[in-house]
């Protein structure tokens, strides 16, 4: 029998926790059971731990004097700033990347710097640096080039600068390949082994604030920098946050500092270009938080250099106009939805594509290609493909005899790790853990399915990927779901890796109306869920499928996690669900 492309069954089991902790937490933290529980299912075991996390402070904050080339670096860029030497600074296009970008930019400008930036294009430039590199820095007489969130790996493009006499400092956060580094004047990458740094979950754009802030102490000619370059740094965070939460770096020690104060400073932006953003996507005036950064501002940013060039919203965050800056937040409004178009039309193909490899022992990574596919949505598909199956993706858009491509994975595998095994067929690839890139020759898709694919059953053994799992950090009664309660639990914000959103069950609910099905293609359910008296709205995205799964009267068991929703003006308690079951009140493992 032929097997068919199915997600594994899922199952649901109890974040099991200490209860001395979650008791001493409930009194030392003054919080309900569920919000003591939450904290040490995050491995938070102490009051110290508990505090911090609750109350996040700058001075948690690691100073950048700890990595082992900042003073190398700051020490260049001070020189080439009194010499009056051109500095170019090397993005790259994704959000990590454009916003690191600019926050240097901004810096430059304010010191009066003479600066030029340079971002590739996706598809006439590729990745990082490399040949158009060398032609930006002649073509501005750069005599120093500063890289975000690329360089660590770009050996050939660093040592052609070096002997054109142009100095490298390469800002990254990126797994540096085997063997030696380029020779680049300073490498500040948590990553590297000589960093010395004591966190290295840092994305692109922080460490680039890193540089700032180093910079500014090196300026100041003390850690405690002056009071102008502080504002700075202040408002610079909200550039970090966006960075940290787009780029899905694990939400803990200095990242959870940085994303907490970093979207204070976006709600009190007076950027130009970071308000008509908020405007076009209907944050101004609210509280922001890290899901609206994922699913709002971080898709715009991005959708220029998906489809595009990454230039336009390096422009909208630069532009000082705020008539310029709405023009071009409403064309990069517009490119994120036709960037939506393209995805539903891929995805659509991709899943047509996907089903010879079905069997999850012979393809435990699935590698597609087509020919046309849009090489800068390939990324939003193999991460849909990973959400619906389970498992690793990685999908290539062709275009002719080459084609370039981006990788997913599911949490606790590292398909960087499983893509080693094609090493010799890929023409370039790097990326970490959960995310990758790469290019390749049309002709050796079946090579890298086959090699990447025999890795990872290597990688996994006989075990096997580990079935769906959901997560329940508390059950509870649904009378219990109240709006005091949700206060104390946006206490844990911002939420995103490694600091997940709390999953919440509760039984033996009935529907008070019957479903309804909503978005413009029908694929999202809602629900009115009641226990006794009680009767919250709740919202199933994607899972419009589900509805036929359910009937008035029938008990419903629903994971989910609570959150506000405002709607013209007016902010309410809902949930979403994670997932449902019906019938018999479900055993937890």
């Amino acid at each position: 029998m032929t097997p068919t492309l199915t997600a594994p069954a899922t199952r649901w089991t109890l974040r099991r926790v200490d209860p001395s902790t979650v008791e001493a937490f409930m009194r030392t933290q003054r919080l309900s059971e569920v919000g003591a529980r939450l904290l040490a299912a995050r491995g938070i075991l102490d009051a110290k731990a508990a505090s911090a996390h609750l109350e996040p402070k700058l001075s948690a904050l690691h100073d950048p004097a700890l990595f082992s080339d900042m003073k190398l670096a700051t020490q260049r860029i001070v020189r080439a700033i009194e010499h009056g030497e051109t500095i170019l600074v090397h993005g790259d296009y994704d959000v990590d990347g454009v916003t690191g970008t600019t926050l240097l930019m901004r810096l430059f400008g304010l010191l009066g710097a003479k600066v030029h930036w340079h971002i590739p294009n996706r598809f006439t430039d590729g990745y990082s640096f490399g040949p158009h590199s060398i032609v930006k820095a002649k073509e501005v007489g750069a005599t120093l080039v500063i890289s975000v969130d690329n360089g660590t790996s770009a050996h050939e493009t660093i040592h052609e600068l070096k002997r054109l006499g142009v100095d490298t400092i390469v800002t990254d956060h990126h797994e540096p390949s085997e063997g030696e580094l380029p020779e680049a004047l300073a490498i500040v990458n948590p990553k590297i082994e000589r960093a010395r740094y004591p966190f290295r979950e840092l994305c692109g754009g922080a460490v680039a604030f890193k540089l700032a802030w180093g910079l500014a102490q090196e300026l100041s000619g003390a850690s405690k920098v002056r009071e102008d370059l502080r504002e700075f740094l202040v408002d610079a965070m909200g550039y970090v946050a966006i960075a940290t939460v787009c780029d899905v770096v694990p939400l803990i020690d200095e990242n959870r500092v940085l994303a907490h104060y970093g979207l204070r400073s976006l709600a009190n932006s007076k950027d130009a270009g970071i308000r008509a953003l908020l405007a076009v996507t209907e944050l101004s005036g609210r509280t922001i938080s890290s899901e609206d950064l994922a699913f709002k501002v971080g898709p715009r940013i991005n959708a220029s250099g998906r489809l595009g060039s990454a230039h336009k919203a390096v422009e909208l965050l630069l532009t000082r106009d705020a008539t310029e800056a709405r023009t071009r937040a409403l064309a990069l409004d517009e490119l994120n939805t036709e960037r939506k178009r393209i995805e539903s039309d891929l995805l659509r193909e991709a899943l047509v594509a996907a089903a010879p490899f079905a069997d999850r022992n012979e393809h435990p990574v699935l590698v597609l290609a087509g020919q046309g596919w849009h090489q800068g949505v390939v990324g939003i598909i193999a991460a849909r493909l990973v959400s619906r199956f389970e498992r690793p993706a990685i999908v290539i858009g062709l275009n002719g005899a080459t084609g370039r491509g981006s990788a997913r994975s599911v949490a606790g595998f590292s398909v960087l790790d499983a893509m080693h095994g094609a090493k010799d067929h890929f023409e370039h690839y790097g990326g970490h853990e959960q995310a990758a890139g790469m290019s390749v020759a049309a002709d050796k898709i079946d090579r890298v399915r086959e090699a990447v694919c025999a890795r990872a059953t290597t990688m996994l053994g006989a075990t096997g990927f580990a079935s769906k799992e959901v997560r329940v950090d508390s059950e509870i009664a649904f009378e219990s779901m109240t709006p005091e309660l949700m206060r104390e639990l946006d206490r844990f914000q911002p939420f995103g890796e490694r600091n997940e959103k709390p999953v919440l069950l509760s039984c033996d609910l009935r529907l008070a109306e019957p479903p309804r099905l909503l978005g413009a293609d029908q694929t999202h359910l809602m629900l009115k869920l009641r226990s006794g008296n009680t009767v919250l709205k709740a919202m199933g995205f994607g899972q419009a499928r589900r509805a036929k799964e359910l009937a008035l009267g029938q008990p419903i068991h629903v994971a989910y996690t609570p959150k506000w929703n405002t709607f013209r003006g007016e902010t309410n308690l809902e949930i979403e669900i994670v997932d449902l079951k019906t019938g018999a009140r479900p055993t937890l493992a």
